[in-house]
């Protein structure tokens, strides 16, 4: 199965959702809030291309985007094959 990380926000309605739907399909995920950590803030800014919204998702180390991207790779059914469960 892939890595899946995803960096979020307190109170954040979007990464909300895409956690319920990685948990739908069972995968495991590293989760890091950066509401309060500029640190790793920088960090996903830095691995996101300069995205600075959350969430912000990663599987196998690639740069997936966020919420209305996951979904959409779950629409077109490419998130399957993404997450190693085709």
């Amino acid at each position: 199965m892939a890595k899946v990380e995803i960096y979020t926000g307190m109170l954040c309605g979007y990464c909300s959702a895409a956690k319920r739907l990685l948990k739908k399909k069972c995968v495991d995920f590293e989760e890091t809030d950066v509401s309060f950590d500029s640190g790793k803030r920088q960090e996903m800014i830095s691995r996101a291309n300069g995205r600075h919204t959350v969430p912000q998702i990663f599987i196998d180390d690639e740069h997936v985007g966020g919420c209305d991207e996951l979904y959409a790779l779950e629409s077109s059914g490419a998130l399957d094959s993404k997450l190693g469960l085709a």
